[in-house]
C-alpha cells in the first residue's frame, strides 16, 4: 500500500537531509519514529538518545529510552525462537534417512561454565 511504501522511503529521505544537517533534531526524531514503525526497535533507539544528546527535553525520545530495549529483547528472543526451529527442520531433515530426530538428543547446559553437552536418548 501506499503508506507502506510511504515509511519504507522516510527513512532515506530523513537520512539525506541528515547527511546535509546531522544535528537537525526534528529530522532525528522522525526517522527514530519511521524506525520504529517498522519494527526496526535498534535503530530507532539510536536515534532516539541521539534526539536526546541535540535537545534533552525531548519527551518521546524520553519515553522510548524507557520501552525500546524491551521490544528490542522480545525482537532477539523471537528471532532466536524462529532460527532454532528452522535449525530443528534442519536436523530433522539429516537425521531422517537414519531413523533419528532431533529429539533423539537432549543437550544440558552446564551452569558453572555455559558449555552444553550432548546426550543420545531412544
Amino acid at each position: 500500500s501506499l503508506s507502506s511504501l510511504f515509511f519504507l522511503l522516510f527513512p532515506c529521505w530523513l537520512a539525506i537531509a541528515l547527511g546535509l544537517e546531522p544535528t537537525y533534531l526534528k529530522a532525528v526524531v522522525r526517522r527514530a519514529q519511521s524506525y520504529e514503525a517498522l519494527e526496526k526497535y535498534e535503530e530507532a533507539l539510536e536515534d532516539y538518545k541521539k534526539a536526546l544528546e541535540l535537545d534533552g527535553s525531548q519527551e518521546a525520545a524520553r519515553r522510548a529510552l524507557v520501552y525500546l530495549p524491551e521490544k528490542i529483547r522480545e525482537q532477539r528472543e523471537k528471532l532466536k525462537d524462529e532460527m532454532l526451529g528452522k535449525l530443528k527442520e534442519l536436523g530433522n531433515a539429516f537425521l531422517k534417512p537414519f531413523g533419528l530426530s532431533t529429539n533423539n538428543f537432549q543437550l544440558q547446559q552446564d551452569e558453572n561454565t555455559g558449555g552444553y553437552s550432548i546426550n543420545f536418548k531412544r
